[in-house]
């Protein structure tokens, strides 16, 4: 005695989704508001140790010098316009573009590293100097660990894109890729006003 089977037909649906309509967009938004809950922490505390101290930064520690975060915040802004470009050409299907714009956003990823670096010097005090030299090292490192895993997706997606032919469902991908360098550029324009210009206004 056979059973019946219940079968759905699912061949009239698309075969690549974008936007909220793919998964890998809930996973990138979900690590957006984990490491946005981080960086929101963290200056949380930045806030909460300036209030108990007098002089900020303390003692006689120098503030940050402006000139390397203030270019490598460049750097990190001016990367959206290739990554818009490579989530706009993603849609029309459009690899070479894609390439192109990856490989854009990689350069302009890795001056933005080994930049931060230099900021971390202009922070003007070892990390275990006092509570506030620790304090804006964690906000920057946080932001940093970003800024590195950023700079492995890109490159990870422009070896696959410049191989050769990629499949479909990865298109969407790559948008998702983008969303999360708007992510990093933005949310670091934020974190530079409070760690470099803040101890001048606070």
């Amino acid at each position: 005695m056979s059973e019946e089977r219940k079968v759905l037909d699912v061949s009239a649906l698309p075969r690549v989704s974008w936007d909220h309509h793919n998964l890998l967009w809930w996973g990138t938004l979900g690590f957006v508001v984990i490491e946005g809950f981080t960086l929101i922490l963290a200056v949380a505390s930045y806030f909460y140790l300036r209030i108990n101290e007098y002089d900020w930064p303390p003692g006689r520690t120098p503030n940050p010098d402006l000139l390397i975060p203030t270019i490598n915040t460049i750097v990190l802004l001016v990367t959206m316009l290739p990554m818009r470009m490579v989530e706009k050409a993603a849609r029309r299907w459009d690899r070479p573009t894609i390439v192109r714009g990856l490989a854009i956003a990689l350069v302009l990823s890795m001056i933005a590293v080994v930049l931060r670096w230099y900021e971390l010097q202009a922070l003007n005090a070892r990390w275990d100097a006092h509570a506030y030299a620790s304090a804006a090292w964690g906000i920057v490192v946080l932001h940093s660990t970003l800024l590195v895993t950023d700079l492995f997706e890109t490159g990870t997606f422009l070896a696959i894109f410049a191989r050769g032919p990629a499949q479909r469902k990865i298109y969407p991908d790559v948008t998702e890729a983008a969303f999360y360098q708007y992510f990093l550029s933005m949310s670091w324009l934020v974190l530079y006003f409070i760690v470099y210009w803040g101890p001048r206004i606070l």
